[in-house]
């Protein structure tokens, strides 16, 4: 293996970290600024959304230089917002702090996953992709738990320094193991590179994964209060079942990863739909902590097991300018993040409760497998057509 993937997923460590541990630290954060749950859901929506904004912009911005020199310098406008974080004192500066950290984190991983498909053959491309992803699947299993724990025990500012810590490691690796790839030997062009998106497929591809993701943090983002509220749970077990999540993460990374270099397309359907199910069955059983405890896995597992697909299939479909294409996917990704926390909060607003934001979830699933569906069938679509004339 390249050691330059294991760099690039220890920088997916640090990033993937602060977007998800507030998810278990969000009643912390909400009674230390006193403001509600759903404004405290901003710092996830927020977060999300300026994803969308540095992974198109600074991709964008960025295109032309030496990506090893881009991926170092987000990483340092990463320890900067994780910084801002730690010393807020008000919601406002924490809510900054969140933004500039998020700045980085669509264009890292939109050019890491571009790096990363590089450093090994083109039959591996998925397999890379899921090996850098590993670090964001490693946050959740090892940095949430431990970072909600930590929170918990000496306040949530104490995650965020160590975040900030983390994120200096990142750099550092970053800095050492990943190889100087500089910008393609053939000139790349912008407009080539939004070209791209005229392509029905990359179009199609880029809303299946903000429903997609969106389904499945359209349920996670309020996970908390669902464990407290509907199944029972005690605060203080909340780190140790998104254990198990983070569990179902790494697995179906590794998994979806591995499928996915076989047939794109009919992974992405198997595990949408899977996830689909999943979500109704963990919806209508909240109240029973062992199904509670199922759901979580299974969530985690058939959610996260489609990003390697879903990032392969569109880099695959822009064709010789994947680059702007891939940072635009990871903001897809946070689109739908923001998305579902958004309908997530306007749900258990309208009193409808905890399960509420689960119901959701499904909904949206549903839709990306619609949308999934209809892309693979478009993609053959051609390829039919084409058969007599060849024969």
């Amino acid at each position: 293996m390249p050691l330059g993937l294991i760099a690039l997923a220890v920088g997916a460590f640090g990033i993937g970290l602060t977007e998800f541990v507030i998810m278990g630290l969000l009643p912390e954060v909400a009674a230390d600024f006193g403001v509600s749950e759903a404004a405290a859901g901003w710092l996830i929506s927020g977060y999300a959304l300026s994803v969308v904004v540095g992974a198109l912009a600074l991709t964008a911005a960025t295109i032309r230089l030496p990506r090893k020199a881009v991926l170092v310098a987000l990483m340092v406008l990463f320890i900067a917002g994780s910084v801002v974080t730690a010393l807020a004192d008000d919601y406002a500066v924490a809510l900054l702090g969140r933004v500039l950290a998020a700045l980085c984190h669509g264009a890292f991983f939109g050019i890491g996953s571009v790096v990363a498909a590089s450093l090994v053959a083109p039959a591996r491309k998925a397999g890379a992709i899921a090996v850098m992803f590993t670090g964001l699947t490693a946050a959740n299993v090892l940095g949430v738990p431990f970072g909600t724990f930590l929170g918990q025990q000496l306040g949530w500012r104490a995650t965020f320094w160590a975040i900030a810590a983390i994120g200096v490691v990142a750099l550092t690796g970053v800095a050492l193991l990943v190889p100087r790839t500089a910008a393609p030997a053939e000139r790349v062009s912008l407009r080539r590179e939004l070209g791209a998106f005229r392509s029905g497929q990359v179009q199609l591809s880029l809303l299946a994964t903000v429903l997609a993701f969106g389904g499945m943090f359209g349920a996670f983002t309020y996970i908390a209060y669902t464990l407290t509220e509907v199944s029972g749970f005690a605060a203080g077990a909340v780190p140790w079942l998104l254990v198990l999540f983070g569990g179902g993460l790494v697995v179906g990374n590794a998994v979806g990863g591995r499928l996915a270099d076989r047939d794109v397309d009919r992974t992405l359907i198997g595990f949408t739909g899977a996830l689909a199910v999943v979500l109704v069955l963990f919806a209508l059983s909240a109240a029973s902590q062992p199904a509670t405890m199922a759901a979580l896995v299974l969530m985690g597992g058939f959610g996260f097991g489609t990003v390697p697909g879903l990032q392969t299939r569109i880099m695959g479909y822009a064709g010789g300018a994947p680059t702007l294409a891939s940072g635009a996917n990871i903001g897809a990704f946070n689109v739908g993040n923001a998305l579902g926390a958004w309908a997530g909060g306007v749900a258990i607003s309208a009193g409808l409760g905890y399960t509420a934001p689960i119901w959701v979830g499904a909904i949206m699933t549903a839709a990306a497998l619609v949308v999934l569906v209809a892309a693979a069938a478009a993609a053959r679509r051609p390829v039919r057509a084409a058969a007599p004339a060849s024969v």
